[in-house]
């Protein structure tokens, strides 16, 4: 099995930053994308950012300039690094892995089980 597991989230003041990190194990075969959606109050869950095997990466227009993702050395992991945090920027974190597991021959996309940010004064 797989699991994808998230940390990094807390409570930080407006302009402040936070570092979320992730990482996915198990009888991973191959990772296409990893990425960071978030859930704002009485929101849909939205794309944050992705990073693909190849390193091409996707923001949304609402982070581009504040927000980094990288992907760590085992490439199993990922980061995504938030500065000049805003009030609206407050929801739940969700890292996503989209990978193919050793027996399945599709990939397949697996969730953490999510991280609050909170941006408040």
């Amino acid at each position: 099995q797989v699991q994808v597991v998230e940390s990094g989230g807390g409570l930080v003041q407006p302009g402040g930053s936070l570092r979320l990190s992730c990482a996915a194990s198990g009888s991973i075969s191959s990772i296409n994308s990893m990425g960071w959606y978030r859930e704002g109050p009485g929101k849909e869950r939205e794309l944050v950012a992705s990073i693909t095997s190849a390193g091409t990466t996707k923001y949304a227009d609402s982070v581009k300039g504040r927000f980094t993702i990288s992907r760590g050395i085992a490439k199993n992991t990922v980061y995504l690094q938030m500065n000049s945090l805003k009030p609206e920027d407050t929801a739940v974190f969700y890292c996503n892995a989209n990978l193919r597991i050793a027996w399945s021959f599709n990939p397949d996309d697996y969730w953490g089980q999510g991280t609050q940010v909170t941006v408040s004064s």
